[in-house]
């Protein structure tokens, strides 16, 4: 479609406010905000939601709320700034959590200089790589690529338009608006909803998870006949939100994935291994004494990350023929910037390609010349091949499908994947080239997302009429903020959530060469008052004599203590009795596993592989693999809440359905009114809310040690829908589903827009 053929919502030749000191503000802070509840929803789950939709909202109330006491509302260009930059943070924090986590299951210590500088760096890079590619993707194929949330993220902001920018509109904008207002499609907004959720979910996570006030994970684990199968369920509000807003279809299939691991693969292991006398490899104990977790933990974890790089390969083999398209087209578009025929209209005009450049070659040098990423010039030529493939195909994909099913994650399998075949190649399999290989994968795998996000944000703009330059800095600032901030976030959540076993109980007698270790550290956070002291840190990568993990040390050598990270980690309880919940950080795992599998040749290639079949057997009966494979890799307690909220969501777009019959709309427009209706933003409310909550108590644990251990030792005593020992019967699985159910009901009542509708009538 040529340029002249599209009439923008503020048009091209009139200027109203848009690159501001308070819209750049407020979309920083509130990008670190959804960066930081995005990654820990993606160490719990391997998966993060569009933040564009709730910053807009949230932009859009509060500067309105300013406009009552004197100050001017903002224009539709500012709110756009605003969650321009606002957005940047959810797009770096999956990044961030898909891989750097790795480097602690690989057996080394997370570094906040090497996160940040892959967040920084990354981040940046997804950026300026995307630039050339906005006239090819956004301009010329605006009639083609749809980009599904830039496109509801953009009727999010008309309908909040201000009086100034109502009257700054061109007539084609509001013909348009006095057409959705006839039609019901531009009510319901308010960040009203948006605030409610974000309660709700930071107190229920508190009452729950600091005050001990129910259950977190209600479950049952089944005898004869059918031993080892168990179901449960993780009853937060955020993994509720992420169902609701990626939709039946998604929920479902992923929740398969965890009934086929928990209830069929779990089970025929305990049947087939029961009367193993001796422990079955990979395995560390015979099968006869395992429950489904250490089931899960030794054989079941290789399965579904076979499955998750077959799934994420496979989607990367539909899109080739998107990738040379794209390709062709951000060449042409480059060319075209280089002979100066670029347009000097408002509208139209992007950062200078020499700008770019200069930019480009800065990081790369940056990222050349960093000693904690371990780079050589190799790395670099990787890091520019996969760079600019995968953020051409994440942009053209997000235009396709949107950035919430955007496989990002099969983009770095496969970047880690040809990375590791390279080096094995020339011989580069040491513990050094561990990190160098996560370096690629990360800054790779992040400027993948971000240029996604980019071109997300841009079509936004071109809808509503924005400068792209002036968008273009927008989320280079929020996208620099946020990646400074995740990295102190992510070492904070591993600290928080870690246990210190002691050595004497999983590896008795384990002793080192103490003269071979130069690190020295003590115990952080709440168990930094059981011992004070500072011991030799000896990173154990193999499995002889106990398991492999980082330990200290005394000088004698001998093993006092093993550091078992809040990340993936394995042991829940402390020294005194506590619990502390873990991360799973399922991408990250299989990133480690990549790494080490063709590097070191460890993998169980048998597990591995049959979870490779599982994803072409799924392919071949037309069903999502990836989804799938995350399922059966994740614990079913974390699947089954997003199933829930998959189910509200079904019900709710139903009775919609049924509530518009007869006046005209097609599944697009209906699907458009759901996106931006008021359940998916208590969803995102929930989502901010529980994520937050989360943050804070690891952030507090080492402060309130004394404090939470003595509340979660009273409740295990006394509260029947914490234990079950007050009542001695099994109440309190049933019990804490009650005030699940309370979270769910409302979730239904706000998206038939019953309650909390921005004020609207409700729909009969």
């Amino acid at each position: 479609m040529e340029r002249g053929a599209f009439e923008p919502y503020i048009p091209s030749e009139t200027t109203v406010p848009e690159f501001t000191l308070r819209a750049i503000v407020l979309g920083t802070v509130l990008g670190i905000i959804f960066g930081a509840s995005s990654l820990y929803l993606v160490l719990k789950v391997g998966l993060t939601v569009s933040a564009s939709i709730p910053v807009a909202v949230i932009s859009l109330t509060l500067f309105r709320l300013l406009s009552k006491f004197g100050l001017r509302d903002a224009s539709i260009l500012e709110n756009n700034i605003a969650q321009t930059a606002g957005s940047a943070g959810e797009s770096i924090a999956f990044g961030v959590g898909v891989t750097m986590p790795a480097i602690l299951i690989l057996g080394f210590d997370l570094e906040l200089t090497r996160i940040m500088l892959v967040a920084v760096l990354g981040g940046l890079l997804g950026i300026l790589m995307m630039i050339p590619l906005r006239r090819a993707l956004i301009v010329r194929e605006h009639g083609r690529l749809k980009y599904p949330e830039g496109t509801a993220c953009a009727e999010v902001l008309k309908a909040g338009a201000s009086e100034e920018s109502r009257a700054a509109a061109g007539p084609a904008a509001r013909e348009s608006a006095r057409v959705a207002a006839a039609s019901g499609l531009g009510r319901n907004l308010g960040a009203a909803t948006i605030f409610t959720g974000f309660g709700l979910g930071l107190a229920y996570n508190t009452l729950m998870k600091a005050f001990k006030g129910w259950k977190d994970v209600p479950e049952r684990v089944f005898g004869e006949p059918f031993k080892a199968a168990s179901v449960g369920i993780e009853i937060t509000p955020e993994l509720l939100g992420v169902g609701y807003i990626i939709g039946p279809r998604i929920a479902f299939v992923m929740c398969g994935g965890g009934v086929l691991a928990y209830l069929v693969l779990i089970p025929l292991i305990k049947f087939f291994g029961e009367g193993l006398e001796t422990a079955l490899a990979p395995g560390g104990m015979p099968i006869r004494d395992m429950g489904p977790d250490d089931i899960r933990n030794d054989y079941i974890l290789y399965i579904g990350a076979g499955a998750v790089a077959a799934g994420g390969i496979i989607s990367l083999v539909k899109s080739l023929p998107t990738i040379w398209h794209g390709l062709r087209m951000g060449l042409a578009s480059v060319g075209l910037e280089r002979r100066g025929q670029g347009s000097t209209v408002r509208t139209d005009r992007d950062l200078s390609m020499k700008t770019v450049g200069i930019g480009i070659v800065l990081l790369l040098a940056a990222i050349g010349f960093a000693p904690s990423l371990h780079m050589n010039l190799l790395g670099a030529v990787l890091i520019v091949t996969f760079g600019f493939l995968f953020v051409t195909v994440s942009s053209r994909l997000t235009g396709e499908i949107g950035s919430s099913s955007n496989p990002i994650s099969g983009m770095t399998v496969a970047t880690l994947l040809l990375t590791c075949l390279v080096f094995l190649v020339v011989g580069w399999t040491g513990g050094a080239y561990y990190v160098t290989a996560l370096s690629i994968g990360g800054i790779v795998c992040i400027a993948a997302s971000n240029g996604g996000t980019t071109s997300q944000d841009l079509k936004t703009g071109y809808l509503v009429g924005a400068t792209p330059r002036l968008q273009q800095l927008a989320i280079l600032i929020g996208a620099f903020a946020s990646a400074l901030c995740l990295g102190p976030i992510l070492i904070a959540l591993n600290e928080g959530y870690t246990v210190y076993v002691p050595a004497a109980e999983v590896a008795p007698g384990l002793k080192t060469d103490p003269e071979r270790l130069t690190g020295r550290s003590g115990l952080h956070g709440s168990m930094a008052q059981v011992d004070p002291g500072v011991y030799r840190v000896w990173h154990k990568t193999t499995t002889a004599d106990g398991p492999a993990g980082k330990y200290l040390v005394d000088d004698t050598g001998a093993a006092v203590w093993l550091v078992d990270p809040g990340i993936n980690g394995v042991h829940e309880t402390r020294s005194d009795g506590s619990t502390v919940p873990k991360f799973m950080a399922p991408k990250a795992t299989l990133m480690s596993y990549i790494i080490k599998g063709i590097l070191d040749r460890e993998l169980p290639w048998a597990l591995v592989l049959a979870g490779v079949m599982i994803a072409v057997t799924l392919e071949m009966a037309g069903i999502p693999s990836l989804a799938f494979a995350v399922g059966v890799y994740l614990p079913l307690s974390a699947s089954s809440p997003i199933l829930v909220g998959g189910l509200v969501r079904w019900l709710v777009d139903r009775k919609h359905r049924m509530a518009h019959a007869g006046r005209g709309l097609d599944d697009a427009e209906l699907a458009a009114h759901s996106d931006r209706s008021p359940g998916v933003l208590l969803a995102s409310g929930y989502i901010a809310g529980g994520a937050i909550a989360g943050i804070i108590i690891a952030f507090m644990s080492g402060v309130l040690f004394e404090w939470t251990s003595g509340i979660e030792q009273w409740s295990g005593a006394h509260n029947p829908f914490y234990s079950s020992e007050p009542w001695n019967g099994a109440w309190a699985d049933g019990l804490a589903l009650i005030p699940f159910l309370g979270l769910v009901t409302l979730l239904y009542l706000v998206g038939r827009e019953k309650v909390l509708a921005g004020g609207a009538k409700a729909q009969k």
